[in-house]
């Protein structure tokens, strides 16, 4: 079977073509035009901005996937169809009806916080993913816990009430005048921090932390960024790379403790990560050692790196696994609130 992905939802554009034989996934193409230097003037991703500069490079990307995968005959078509940025929803979710009803095939609508889950399977490791499961995805729109009782089976335990991880990161790197997307550039200054920077002492809270819920809450933190780093008369280097330190740290506590304490409610079996906060190693590595400091018996699975953030392949590889889902081209409709598990 060969499958086609389109992923608009937020400032990527992103077309895959996937070659599947009993689970086992082969890409034949992955493109991605971003848009990240285009809306880095602004802060954050505009919807209308977006969505004009997906409809430009949607037609071309489409073009140089089918060049890169031979133009095989496609099987499938498989798109976004939310959460996301509905002007963006709509540009691939159109295009992917025009290709279907030309081409006669059938349409997969993908849930994006379902696909960023299930990138954990797209170098051939279904059989790692032991359910029940505890799946968290964390990007720059979501940050949620969900119980996968099954592929296509799930539960949510918990999401933001406010901000998401990498919203706040975003709105951090801002107040500390660092640039966008704030997400890698506070990961890499957090990195360089050294014990002279450490000495400042910057604490933060951990917001929700001690509660009994699995639901999170990031505004808060990066307002207390925002009233420290104003009362302070130090804003050089070091107080900068101390501070992200320290925002990262409370994040990564917060993900940590509800996750673990969620897989071992629900007893899970595995503890699956997904979105483009994921990609940072710190996070990781602290995930691992807090799982093996606990002896806990279960299967932690991460994406590589470049399927942590939005990509067409998981969309194509979500397809796959909900092939049973697949619909005529008329019934798709973009869904920017869309909820997994529903």
């Amino acid at each position: 079977m060969k499958i086609l992905a389109i992923e608009t939802s937020c400032d990527e554009t992103a077309v895959a073509i996937l070659e599947t034989e009993k689970d086992k996934l082969k890409i034949l193409a992955n493109i991605i035009s971003s848009q990240v230097k285009l809306h880095a003037k602004y802060g954050g991703v505009y919807p209308s901005l977006a969505r004009r500069e997906h409809q430009r490079n949607l037609p071309v990307v489409i073009k140089k996937a089918l060049k890169e995968a031979k133009s095989p005959k496609l099987d499938l078509i498989a798109v976004t169809v939310g959460p996301g940025l509905d002007p963006c929803l709509w540009v691939g979710v159109n295009f992917a009806k025009e290709l279907a009803q030309k081409l006669n095939r059938p349409i997969v609508p993908v849930n994006h916080v379902e696909a960023h889950l299930l990138a954990n399977l797209i170098e051939g490791r279904p059989m790692s993913l032991k359910f029940p499961a505890i799946g968290l995805v964390v990007s720059g729109g979501h940050t949620q816990m969900v119980l996968m009782k099954r592929i296509g089976r799930y539960e949510i335990l918990g999401e933001t009430r406010d901000d998401a991880a990498g919203e706040c990161f975003d709105k951090v790197a801002r107040i500390l005048g660092l640039g966008y997307p704030g997400g890698p550039i506070v990961d890499k200054l957090a990195g360089r921090a050294k014990f002279k920077d450490l000495r400042l002492k910057i604490k933060l809270p951990r917001p929700m932390i001690g509660q009994k819920n699995y639901d999170f809450s990031f505004s808060g933190l990066k307002t207390a960024v925002l009233y420290q780093y104003q009362k302070s008369k130090i804003k050089n280097q070091n107080y900068k790379r101390a501070m992200c330190k320290e925002v990262q740290q409370s994040i990564i506590d917060v993900l940590i403790r509800k996750t673990i304490k969620a897989a071992k409610n629900f007893r899970a079996k595995s503890i699956i990560l997904g979105g483009g906060v994921i990609a940072s190693d710190e996070l990781k590595e602290q995930f691992q050692s807090a799982i093996n400091s606990q002896r806990l018996a279960i299967n932690f699975l991460v994406p590589p790196k470049k399927f942590c953030t939005d990509n067409a392949v998981m969309i194509a590889a979500t397809a796959y696994f909900n092939k049973n889902k697949k619909k005529n081209w008329s019934e798709i409709k973009a869904d920017a609130n869309m909820v997994i598990g529903k």
